[in-house]
């Protein structure tokens, strides 16, 4: 049985499905249904070592999406508890209920800052709790797969940013602020972003129950890379915004904005849609490598045709009425 924890997330509803169109078994493992009719449910939290013992069985292969992300979380804790202690919870059960195979969706914020190109042997220096407790999971679990090296298999996914339907993380954020007619170009636009359309990130994790013992890395990433003058100028061309990116504000100005929404969100106790991290994250070159190239996988969907999907999906077509996924 395919255990998916996290399984209601934004990632997790879109490999559920998959795993269900393919004929494979599944039960989803998270802190509440989503679904008044999901029956391959557990409701479990990954801080619970008991109720995980509950709900996975022996033999089981674990896939967890489980985690605390966004940069407001509150209290800050909860990043060591969600990420890091849950891992050790999950791997703890999994020894005890001799599980072969662990596939674990960490992050690209474990490089931080990475020069451009990083690849999976990239120098992992997180700036933020986020990235740290990340990479400290990804211990946690390469500790378990080293304890029998010869049958288990550790699966590590660092993807880039997801973005897709339904997703209320930055990537909307940013094309909101594009349909909106009050984008701000931050910078010269010329820092390249890697990105990830949510069904190939499925895609590839289900790929990856096809791996087998040892320890496998890799970085999502879906190429080409687009810079951010290209990103926007698409967006807006395709939106009927018209050509270009619009307004333009030099770097050094745009972060002083973000450190004047910090000092008045401390103040006030809100939380703002700017923030000098979101300046700094906005205008970094996010660019990567991923060694998926080097397996047989390959993407369903373009990286232009998942940006389309997107923008008809969120802005030229009404689906009021469905889940929304909010993220980073």
């Amino acid at each position: 049985m395919n255990v998916v924890i996290g399984g209601n997330g934004f990632v997790g509803g879109r490999l559920c499905k998959l795993l269900k169109s393919k004929g494979f078994d599944y039960v989803v493992i998270d802190k509440e249904s989503v679904e008044p009719d999901q029956t391959a449910f557990i409701e479990a939290d990954v801080r619970d070592v008991d109720a995980l013992k509950e709900a996975i069985n022996p033999d089981d292969t674990i896939i967890n999406l489980s985690a605390e992300h966004r940069d407001d979380v509150r209290p800050r804790s909860l990043y060591d508890e969600v990420n890091v202690q849950g891992a050790r919870n999950i791997c703890q059960v999994a020894s005890e209920k001799s599980v072969k195979q662990i596939i674990f969706t960490s992050s690209v914020a474990v490089y931080g800052f990475a020069a451009p190109n990083t690849g999976e042997d990239g120098k992992i220096n997180p700036f933020n709790d986020y990235g740290r407790t990340k990479a400290e999971a990804e211990d946690v679990y390469r500790t378990w797969q080293a304890e029998d090296p010869e049958v288990r298999s550790l699966v590590i996914i660092r993807p880039t940013v997801i973005f897709g339907e339904q997703n209320r993380g930055n990537v909307y954020n940013l094309l909101t602020q594009i349909d909106s007619g009050r984008f701000v170009m931050i910078g010269n636009g010329r820092n390249k972003k890697s990105m990830a359309y949510v069904d190939n990130v499925a895609a590839f994790l289900l790929e990856s129950l096809k791996f087998g013992s040892g320890l496998h890395t890799y970085n999502y990433i879906d190429k080409p890379d687009f810079d951010m003058n290209t990103l926007v100028s698409t967006v807006r061309e395709r939106l009927g915004k018209g050509q270009g990116v619009g307004v333009r504000l030099p770097y050094s100005l745009g972060l002083l904005i973000g450190y004047c929404f910090d000092l008045l969100s401390k103040l006030t106790g809100r939380s703002f849609p700017i923030s000098s991290i979101r300046v700094k994250k906005f205008c970094a070159t996010t660019q990567l490598s991923s060694s998926v190239s080097d397996t047989k996988f390959k993407i369903p969907v373009s990286l232009a045709e998942g940006l389309s999907r997107t923008v008809q999906h969120e802005f030229l077509e009404d689906h009021s009425g469905e889940k929304k996924y909010y993220s980073e």
